[in-house]
């Protein structure tokens, strides 16, 4: 009788080992500005989004360890993290960084909302033509040099109308980001062909949702066209971290 214990636990044990091995290990580069960096949030380090969607991601049953690297820098467009760049150079070696060089490789992308601006930000007003543009050269440089990685870009987040600060955005800032949404799309369908299971849109729901919840998950911030809502507070950048969370996982389930 115990002999047929031991083997049936035995069993069990090595059912258990496959399974946890068959959950993968990610890393994660977030990429993006002033929002992904978490400016303004108390710290940053755990309150940022992308701390918030490690946190969450690490929490789901069917992946294993997460890791992540944030390379959000505040006020940076497309034109930052162009190949060449030191912003550049260290996004890449965030990605060579990582201990676990097994880990799925994964580089999440929020820019626009600097592209978009009127005037301030480097090359801003970034056109809608030159901002995909812009996201085909940074991708194409990360596939080349990371292979096997996978690209996801998250769609870009409301910003209130007047939102002036050293930048100026206002209404036109605000349609030129909207304007940017469909390149995304468009260029995420270009490479499903070229580039199968690498390359693929995110979250589509933050820009609705900081629409219509600004008043309690972004920070009022005095501008020159009075109090405008630009950034998320805790409880913005904890909810923009789990619409990240989900939207990858629910990537990885369908294709890893």
């Amino acid at each position: 009788m115990k002999k047929y214990i031991a083997i049936l636990l035995l069993v069990l044990f090595i059912g258990t080992s496959f399974t946890d091995k068959s959950k993968p290990d990610i890393n994660i580069v977030f990429i993006g500005d002033s929002i992904t960096q978490g400016v303004q949030l108390a710290n940053a380090a755990i309150e940022a989004p992308p701390a918030v969607a490690a946190a969450y991601l690490q929490k789901q049953k069917n992946l294993g360890t997460v890791n992540f690297s944030n390379q959000g820098h505040s006020g940076y467009t497309t034109l930052d993290f162009l190949p060449g760049t030191e912003t550049f150079t260290k996004v890449e070696e965030a990605a060579n960084g990582f201990a676990d060089k097994n880990a799925l490789l994964i580089f999440s992308i929020k820019l626009g909302t600097n592209d978009s601006a009127v005037k301030g930000p480097h090359g801003s007003p970034v056109s809608p033509e030159n901002y995909q543009k812009n996201l085909k050269t940074i991708v194409d440089r990360l596939l080349a040099d990371f292979p096997k990685a996978v690209i996801i870009f998250q769609h870009p987040l409301w910003y209130s109308p007047n939102t002036y600060n050293g930048a100026q955005y206002l209404q036109e800032g605000l349609n030129r980001l909207q304007s940017y949404v469909p390149m995304i799309d468009v260029l995420a369908n270009s490479y499903s062909a070229t580039n199968p299971k690498q390359f693929f849109v995110g979250d589509t729901k933050a820009f609705a949702y900081f629409e219509k919840n600004h008043l309690t998950d972004q920070i009022p911030e005095d501008g020159k066209q009075g109090t405008f809502y630009l950034h998320p507070n805790k409880k913005g950048a904890a909810a923009l971290g789990v619409f990240w969370g989900e939207a990858i996982n629910k990537i990885i389930k369908r294709n890893f």
